[in-house]
């Protein structure tokens, strides 16, 4: 089962994006510079896996005595090896559309890719969906044609296990249901036919909650479809997908919500209109120039007029009025490093991303041709956020 490959939740307005490794996963190579991890939770699974097998094994090749333990995890491996193709179909056809791929994560479910971005239109969120479905199906049809040319024996065990669970996670995966693969596919289709992408999320969204329902009352329908009595394992699977599903579509909503809210944000309309000073100024000067000019931020710039700082207002604030005459105001300027000036045509959700690359109090605003439009003040974002969505 794959799981979501997307962000489930906008980036916070100061937030940036943590590219170290997971707590509880291990690194164990890479593909095309992007990490493939296995999560802790993945030995568990094998671990079952290697019991769940054991008799088959045992049934094919009797006397391996405990060995057919070790048969039933390299199942396992195997397995999980289709899952990271699955994964990497995802991973290839989002850097064809431009979009890094920090990680590809294999766990107690499945796999995850970690692509960073947003798919800008329908058909890019339905082919970086899709994908991974198709190359599940595809492994699936592989396996089923070598089916009938391998000879008896574990091998045979082993591809024909192959075949049935990769056709089976390529069809549940294109179930309509965030956080399922198909749930991006209805997604991709909602908001074609609508061109609202917050539509189609909540549409997918509300199809994932529906699928967690059908995953948790399916043991009390086995009987009747199947001629299976359920037992245990089946009630505690069915709750773990369940719950998995639910969770991930929930998230989903409050992701739609969130992102809603964005469009509200645009640099133009939150900039504070900035008084430019001499880096040697006394501060104490500058601060009665900016109240006089009505001027809610002070950058410093040389004797050229080229900006090279922005006044923090919280170490301003933290200055004493008797020391401010004494002090330049560039001892409370932070100087304009790479990331600290953005295009004042930045709006919603490209400005909480450049933002979010160099968390900052305070950001330069420029206009195309290089001129100074105003300051940024990150709290002002972050208030704005909240509004709209309490307006919401």
């Amino acid at each position: 089962m794959s799981a979501d490959h997307a962000p489930a939740t906008p980036p916070e307005p100061r937030g940036q994006q943590d590219h170290r490794r997971p707590p509880g996963t291990i690194r164990i190579g890479s593909i095309a510079g992007t990490d493939v991890l296995v999560s802790s939770s993945w030995f568990l699974v094998a671990g079952l896996i290697a019991f769940v097998m054991a008799p088959r094994v045992e049934m094919v090749a009797p006397g391996l005595g405990p060995w057919k333990y070790v048969a039933g995890f390299l199942f396992a491996v195997l397995l999980y090896l289709s899952v990271l193709l699955h994964e990497i179909s995802h991973a290839l056809m989002a850097a064809r559309y431009g979009f890094p791929v920090s990680s590809i994560t294999l766990h107690f479910l499945g796999g995850m890719t970690a692509i960073e971005g947003e798919a800008r239109r329908p058909r890019e969120e339905f082919m970086i969906a899709v994908v991974g479905p198709l190359t599940s199906i595809a492994v699936g049809v592989a396996a089923l044609g070598l089916w009938f040319v391998t000879p008896d024996g574990l091998l045979l065990l082993a591809v024909e296990g192959l075949a049935g669970a990769n056709l089976l996670v390529g069809i549940l995966n294109l179930v309509p249901g965030l956080p399922l693969d198909g749930g991006r596919v209805l997604k991709s289709g909602v908001w074609k036919l609508t061109g609202s992408v917050h539509r189609g999320t909540v549409a997918a969204a509300w199809g994932g909650r529906v699928t967690a329902v059908a995953a948790l009352c399916w043991p009390l329908l086995m009987e009747a479809t199947l001629g299976f009595e359920p037992d245990v394992i089946d009630f505690a699977l069915a709750f773990v997908i369940g719950l998995f599903l639910w969770t991930g579509a929930t998230a989903a909503l409050s992701s739609a919500r969130l992102r809603s809210r964005l469009p509200g944000l645009v640099a133009r309309s939150l900039a504070r209109r900035t008084l430019t000073v001499p880096e040697d100024l006394p501060l104490a000067e500058a601060v009665r120039r900016a109240r006089e000019a009505q001027a809610g931020s002070i950058v410093t710039v040389t004797g050229a007029g080229r900006p090279v700082g922005l006044v923090n207002e919280t170490a301003l604030v933290a200055t004493p009025e008797e020391r401010r005459p004494l002090v330049p105001v560039s001892t409370v300027s932070r100087t304009l490093e790479e990331g600290l000036t953005l295009p004042a045509t930045l709006i919603g959700e490209e400005l909480v991303t450049a933002i979010g690359r160099k968390p900052a109090s305070e950001y330069l605003l420029v206009e195309g041709d290089g001129s100074l439009y105003g300051v940024l003040v990150t709290a002002d974002v972050e208030k704005a956020f909240r509004e709209a969505g309490a307006r919401g």
